[in-house]
């Protein structure tokens, strides 16, 4: 069984080009942000965000890393999968593509809030790269929760 295809519609072929740019931005900036904060992680530097944030005190906490693996890495590979997926959603147009990345994001949101509870609960500091990283991660989900809604309501 082949995977469907979507609709040759103009309105939902331009939508999905929009929501599809978006996962690609989302993706890239959340990929760029991940992948700094593991380089740094392994270089040791210390992290100055400043004055108003405590990067270093966030991403030195016992919560940044979970069995030897900084969170920092997991995010890379979590956003590199978005994008590789949007990617092969711009070459093939399966619907399928677009259910993987919509269950993907439930995962990548429902961490970013578990993160943003510590920093803001547990750890009580703050770190900007982990923010952008859950800006994202929330616009991801949020836009494959619209996605979602509209090829639903479409079907």
């Amino acid at each position: 069984m082949k995977p469907s295809k979507i609709s040759s519609s103009k309105p939902n072929a331009i939508f999905l080009k929009v929501i599809a740019a978006v996962w690609l931005s989302l993706s890239l900036i959340g990929f760029l942000d991940a992948t700094y904060l593991t380089i740094q992680h392994y270089r040791g530097m210390f992290l100055d965000c400043g004055p108003l944030m405590d990067c270093d005190v966030v991403m030195t906490s016992p919560f940044a890393v979970i069995g030897g693996i900084p969170l920092a890495l997991l995010g890379a590979l979590y956003y590199l999968a978005i994008l590789i997926l949007t990617v092969a959603y711009y070459d093939r147009k399966h619907l399928f593509l677009l259910s993987v990345i919509a269950n993907v994001t439930i995962l990548g949101f429902l961490t970013s809030l578990f993160l943003f509870y510590l920093q803001a609960v547990v750890i009580r500091a703050f770190c900007f790269y982990c923010l952008l990283s859950t800006f994202c991660a929330t616009g991801l989900f949020v836009s494959a929760m619209i996605c979602r809604c509209r090829l639903k309501s479409h079907a």
